[in-house]
């Protein structure tokens, strides 16, 4: 169990992030289109996942605009942003901020994704959404790079992460 804040208040993850160098958990999301896309639909690709409660806030959705910004000519990484957010209100907000490069992907079936990286929130007001985090994968979907952003409120470190895909 992870301890982080949502504006200065603790509150806990299920568990931890894993571990750099370990092979990262499969999954099965939801994309905007309602279809099932597991970890392994990305096979050969070097992947950022980046994990955020909602893209209806404001941290949240500038981090995805950030990050599909980045991604304009970067054809060998895959950026996956994770949300409990309908793919429905996924579509509309990409569409609105013409986000294009980021790939939305849904825990509406399922909280497993949350679980298996540590980043369920188990208590306070955000309870049965995600933490902030930032995982980047090799093309093998081993760990290369972690971070758990401390407080929701807060982005997380870009520059680590883009320097973690080599």
């Amino acid at each position: 169990m992870a301890k982080i804040t949502l504006q200065g208040n603790p509150i806990n993850t299920s568990g931890d992030l894993p571990q750099v160098g370990s092979k990262a958990p499969a999954f099965t999301l939801v994309d905007k289109d309602l279809n099932d896309v597991t970890l392994s639909d990305f096979n050969g690709k070097k992947k950022i996942l980046s994990i955020v409660p909602s893209l209806d806030t404001p941290v949240c959705a500038l981090s995805a605009k950030k990050f599909d910004e980045w991604a304009a000519g970067r054809d060998d990484v895959v950026i996956l942003t994770v949300s409990a957010d309908l793919p429905f209100a996924q579509g509309r907000f990409c569409g609105s901020e013409n986000v294009e490069r980021v790939k939305t992907l849904s825990m509406m079936r399922s909280r497993n994704f949350a679980k298996d990286y540590g980043v369920l929130i188990v208590d306070g007001p955000l309870a049965g959404i995600t933490g902030r985090a930032l995982l980047v994968l090799d093309e093998k979907d081993t760990v290369v790079h972690t971070e758990l952003v401390p407080e929701i409120a807060q982005e997380p470190d870009y520059d680590k992460a883009y320097a973690a895909l080599g």
